[in-house]
C-alpha cells in the first residue's frame, strides 16, 4: 500500500504538470495573464491579500516542477523502499513541492513568504533526514543562511508597507525613494536562496539529504527561488547599475567551477555544476535578459534532475559509496543508466542540439554583444570550459577508470529507477529547442565573427582535452600531492568559504563562552557564593547525623575529658 501511495502521487503530479504545461503554452501563445484576488482584512488601506498570478511563466514553471517532481517521486518508490520513515518522506517531498508552487505564483510579497519560508523549514526537514552529525550540522547551516533571506524578505514587506500595496509588480516599473533599498534587500534574498558568494557554503552541505530530494532541490525547487525572484523583479534593475552583482555572479560561477574541478564526492560535484549553473542565469540577468535566464532555468532543470537521479542509481550500486575513486568500469555494467548519465553531462557541457546548448550558446553571445569588459569575457568562458572539465574528469572516473569496487557492489538497474528516467532523458534531449521556438517567436540574429561564433566550441573541445589529461593524475602522484596540496585544498574548499561561513563566525561566541565558563562557572564566585552555603549545609548536616548515631560515647569522652580537667586542677 506505501508504495502504492507513491506511485498514485507520481501519476497525479504528472497529470496536473502536464495539464498546466499546456495551459502554460496557450497563455504564452495567446500573451494571456491572470490574476486572482482574495482579500483577507483591510486596516487604513492597506488591505492584507492572498493572490495568485497565473501567466506563461509562473505555469510553465510549475509545470516543470510537477514533472521533475513526479519523477523523483517515482523514483524514490523504489529507492526509499528499506526506509522506515517512507510515508513520512513522500509527505515532506509533496510539502516542498506546493511551497515551491505557492512561491511562483504570488505577486505579492507576503504570499511569497509563504512558500519561501516553506522551502527553507522543509528543507531543513529534508537534509536532516538522516539522523547524523554531519546531517544535523549541515541542516543548521542551511536553515541559518536561508533565515538571512527569509529577513530580507521582511524588510522588503515593511518597504513596500510604506508604499500602500505588497504587489511588488506595480513597483518595478517606476523609480522611487524607497527602489534602491528594495533592490538591495530583493538581491540579498536571492542571493542567500540561490547561494551566490558569499552564502555559497551551504549548498554542498546540504548533499546530507536523501539523493531524491537532492535532484528536486538543485533542479527546480530551492536554489532555483532566487533566480526566479529576481526574474520577477527584473524591471527594478534597469534604474540601477547592476554591475557589483554581476561581478559576484560571476565570480561564483568560476569558484564553483573550479571546486568542482578538485572534488571526489560524485553529489558535491554535481552540486557545485549547479551552483555553476546558478552564477550563469544570475549573470545573464544582471546583464539585462530575464527571459533567457528563465529559459536557462528552465532546460538546466531536467538534465540536472537526470544526473542527481542517475548518481542515486550508481551510489546504490556501488555499496552505497560517494566517493568517485572508489567507481570505475560501471559502462559495462549499467548500461543504460551510464547512456543517461551521459546524456545529461553533454547537455551540461553544452554539446551542440542538446538542451543546455541553445541556452548556453544563447548566453554567450548575448554577453559578447553586450558591453561590460574583458575580464567577464574571459570568466565567462573560462567557466564554460571549466564545465567541461570536471564533466569529463568525473565520467573518466565513474564509467571507464578502473574497476575498483565491483566486488562490493551490486549491479542492477532496477526497472522503477529506469522508467523515471526515460521521461528526463527525453526532455534533456529535446527541451531546449522545443523550448527556443516557444518563448523567442522570432530567431534572434548575432552577427559575430566567424572565430567568435566558434568560441564556446573551441572552449568545449578545450575543457574536454584537459580534462582527460588531468583525469589521468592520480592523487598519490608527486604532481598532484605534494606541490600543489595548498592550492587544492584552496580550490577544493571553494576558497575556504565553509570556514569563513562557518568555524570563523561561531569561533569567537565558542571562546568567549568558554572564558566565560572558566571565569564565572568555575571560578572562585563558584566557590565562595555557590558552593560554600551548599558545602556548609553538608558539613552541618553530618555533623549533626554523627552527635546522633554516637551520642553515647560522645557522653562518655566529655565525662572523662572532665574528670581529667579536675583532677589536672
Amino acid at each position: 500500500m506505501f508504495f502504492n501511495l507513491y506511485k498514485l502521487c507520481s501519476f497525479y503530479l504528472f497529470i496536473s504538470g502536464l495539464v498546466i504545461y499546456f495551459l502554460g503554452l496557450y497563455f504564452l501563445s495567446f500573451d494571456v495573464s491572470y490574476m486572482l484576488d482574495w482579500e483577507i482584512f483591510s486596516i487604513n488601506s492597506c488591505s492584507v491579500v492572498m493572490t495568485l498570478l497565473f501567466d506563461w511563466m509562473s505555469l510553465l514553471f510549475i509545470g516543470s516542477v510537477f514533472f521533475i517532481s513526479s519523477m523523483v517521486i517515482l523514483y524514490s518508490d523504489s529507492y526509499m523502499k528499506e526506509d522506515l520513515f517512507n510515508i513520512r518522506f513522500l509527505f515532506l517531498v509533496f510539502l516542498f513541492v506546493i511551497s515551491m508552487m505557492f512561491m511562483i505564483i504570488s505577486p505579492n510579497l507576503v504570499s511569497i513568504l509563504l512558500g519561501w519560508d516553506g522551502l527553507g523549514l522543509v528543507s531543513y526537514c529534508l537534509v536532516i533526514y538522516y539522523q547524523n552529525f554531519n546531517s544535523f550540522n549541515a541542516g543548521m547551516l542551511t536553515i541559518l543562511m536561508n533565515r538571512l533571506g527569509d529577513v530580507s524578505i521582511l524588510l522588503g514587506i515593511g518597504v513596500l508597507f510604506n508604499s500602500g500595496s505588497w504587489y511588488f509588480m506595480y513597483y518595478n516599473y517606476y523609480c522611487y525613494d524607497y527602489s534602491y533599498f528594495l533592490m538591495i534587500l530583493v538581491v540579498l534574498a536571492s542571493f542567500t536562496k540561490s547561494a551566490q558568494i558569499p552564502f555559497s557554503s551551504w549548498l554542498p552541505a546540504a548533499m546530507a539529504a536523501p539523493t531524491p530530494v537532492s535532484a528536486l532541490v538543485h533542479s527546480s525547487t530551492l536554489v532555483t527561488a532566487g533566480v526566479y525572484l529576481l526574474i520577477r523583479f527584473s524591471n527594478l534593475f534597469n534604474y540601477f547599475d547592476t554591475s557589483f552583482f554581476l561581478l559576484i555572479s560571476v565570480l561564483t560561477m568560476f569558484m564553483s567551477s573550479l571546486g568542482a574541478s578538485f572534488e571526489y564526492d560524485i553529489k558535491k560535484i554535481i552540486a557545485l555544476s549547479t551552483l555553476s549553473q546558478l552564477g550563469l542565469m544570475m549573470s545573464i540577468l544582471f546583464i539585462g535578459y530575464p527571459v533567457v535566464a528563465f529559459f536557462h532555468l528552465l532546460t538546466h532543470a531536467f538534465f540536472k534532475a537526470l544526473l542527481f537521479l542517475c548518481a542515486g542509481l550508481i551510489i546504490h550500486c556501488v555499496n552505497d559509496t560517494q566517493d568517485i575513486r572508489y567507481m570505475g568500469g560501471l559502462v559495462n555494467l549499467l548500461p543504460f543508466t551510464v547512456s543517461c548519465f551521459g546524456i545529461s553531462n553533454f547537455s551540461l557541457c553544452g554539446i551542440p542540439f542538446l538542451s543546455g546548448f541553445y541556452s548556453k550558446d544563447m548566453i554567450l553571445e548575448l554577453m559578447m554583444m553586450s558591453s561590460y569588459n574583458f575580464f567577464i569575457f574571459v570568466i565567462f568562458y573560462v567557466s564554460v570550459g571549466l564545465t567541461v572539465f570536471y564533466s569529463i574528469r568525473l565520467v573518466y572516473y565513474v564509467l571507464f577508470n578502473n574497476v575498483n569496487l565491483l566486488s562490493g557492489g551490486f549491479y542492477s538497474e532496477d526497472l522503477v529507477m529506469s522508467s523515471s528516467m526515460i521521461f528526463l532523458c527525453l526532455m534533456s534531449i529535446f527541451k531546449g529547442s522545443i523550448l527556443c521556438w516557444l518563448i523567442f517567436p522570432y530567431p534572434d540574429l548575432f552577427v559575430l565573427p566567424f572565430l567568435c561564433k566558434l568560441l564556446s566550441l573551441i572552449f568545449i573541445f578545450m575543457g574536454y582535452i584537459l580534462g582527460l589529461e588531468f583525469s589521468k593524475v592520480y592523487f598519490h602522484s608527486i604532481f598532484y600531492f605534494y606541490k600543489f596540496m595548498f592550492m587544492n585544498l584552496f580550490f577544493g574548499y571553494m576558497w575556504f568559504m565553509p570556514f569563513f561561513s562557518t568555524y570563523l563566525i561561531s569561533s569567537f561566541g565558542l571562546n568567549l563562552s568558554l572564558n566565560y565558563l572558566y571565569v564565572i562557572e568555575f571560578g572562585w564566585g563558584e566557590f565562595l557564593i555557590s558552593k560554600l552555603s551548599c558545602m556548609m549545609l553538608i558539613f552541618f548536616s553530618k555533623l549533626n547525623l554523627f552527635f546522633q548515631n554516637n551520642n553515647i560515647k560522645i557522653m562518655m569522652i566529655l565525662f572523662l575529658m572532665f574528670i581529667f580537667l579536675l583532677v589536672l586542677i
